[in-house]
């Protein structure tokens, strides 16, 4: 095995740190999300290549699939054998019935790696979505009719917080490898002799991104990294309208219980009660510590926004929402009555 060309860690380099947005500290640890593929692996040797020392890794034992034990082991002694430090984190409890196992298994690998990145200190998480990954989401979301927010696709940073004992923790997801496509990652891995595995649900027809995969692998007129410029145009958008939203929402916020939300959204445009309602969701799934199962804020309200627009009340993500005129109020939704 050999590190990367020089001009490969140069490049990832200027590119982590601009999406960083400053030069990194030399004492700032660098957390990598790696499961052992090839875009993850040379994520990896980029890293460790281009911050000599502050590398330090993580992998997600999901449980799902007999190899993903060796999986691990394979991530953790190559760390081992290039004295980058690593960790294998396993989710404690198995997904229930009825959930969808990808989103269970995003939801529960994301929880478990900023809060190992939070305690090890560092400021940051990086993942290795890359062009590709960015083309196949946004096609994938314009197919099923997405707005904005889901448009936006795959964010280059994203601040997350961390649940503490005293107070939240703030960390930064950041996706370095944007600019690059799987193509150029599979050869840098091959070149520098890095070990990887191909998740064979890569190529499982059942999945929206294998059959978006294979679209985009037969259309090379399309360009993913294009498509990702206009995600990112979308996702500007989206940080501005988050912004004048959480303006708002400290303008517009009445007194309730804490575990609730209550809005005035008189005079405001269709586009931003949309966003206050998603933020009033969060609020409550959040301060009642509620399973978020499918939520995102890129989630359709649409029906709920009817509803609400309408005088009506209805649930989105187990929180029930309701209006009197142009207030809004949003609560737990109730348990289900059994027959």
């Amino acid at each position: 095995m050999s590190a990367p060309d020089t001009a490969s860690v140069e490049r990832f380099r200027q590119d982590f740190e601009a999406v960083l947005g400053r030069a990194l500290a030399s004492n700032e640890r660098v957390a990598l999300a790696v499961s052992g593929g090839p875009d993850s692996m040379a994520l990896l040797a980029l890293a460790a290549a281009a911050f000599p020392g502050q590398a330090i890794a993580a992998t997600v034992d999901h449980g799902l699939r007999a190899e993903s034990a060796d999986e691990a082991a394979m991530v953790a002694g190559y760390c081992a054998g290039a004295a980058i430090p690593h960790e294998i984190l396993r989710i404690p409890v198995p997904p229930e019935a009825g959930d969808n196992i990808q989103s269970w298994a995003r939801q529960e690998r994301y929880a478990l790696l900023r809060r190992w990145a939070a305690e090890a200190g560092a400021l940051t998480l990086s993942t290795a979505h890359h062009a590709d990954d960015q083309a196949e989401t946004f096609l994938m979301r314009a197919a099923r009719g997405a707005g904005l927010s889901g448009l936006a696709a795959v964010r280059a940073r994203q601040e997350m917080e961390v649940p503490a004992q005293e107070a939240p923790a703030r960390l930064l997801l950041l996706r370095p490898l944007l600019g690059w496509r799987h193509n150029e990652l599979v050869a840098l891995a091959g070149a520098a002799g890095l070990p990887f595995v191909d998740d064979p649900s890569n190529d499982d027809d059942r999945f929206d991104r294998t059959r978006f995969r294979r679209l985009l692998a037969g259309a090379p007129w399309i360009d993913p990294v294009r498509i990702g410029r206009s995600a990112t145009w979308l996702a500007d958008v989206d940080a501005d309208l988050v912004a004048i939203s959480q303006w708002l929402w400290r303008e517009r916020a009445l007194p309730s219980d804490e575990f609730e939300a209550t809005l005035d959204v008189s005079g405001l445009p269709r586009a931003v009660r949309r966003y206050l309602a998603r933020m009033a969701i969060e609020h409550v799934l959040e301060m009642k510590g509620g399973k978020r199962g499918n939520w995102s804020r890129a989630t359709n309200i649409e029906s709920l926004l009817d509803a609400l627009e309408s005088g009506k009340a209805g649930t989105q993500a187990g929180v029930m929402a309701s209006a009197k005129g142009d207030l809004w109020h949003f609560r737990e939704a109730p348990p289900r009555r059994s027959h």
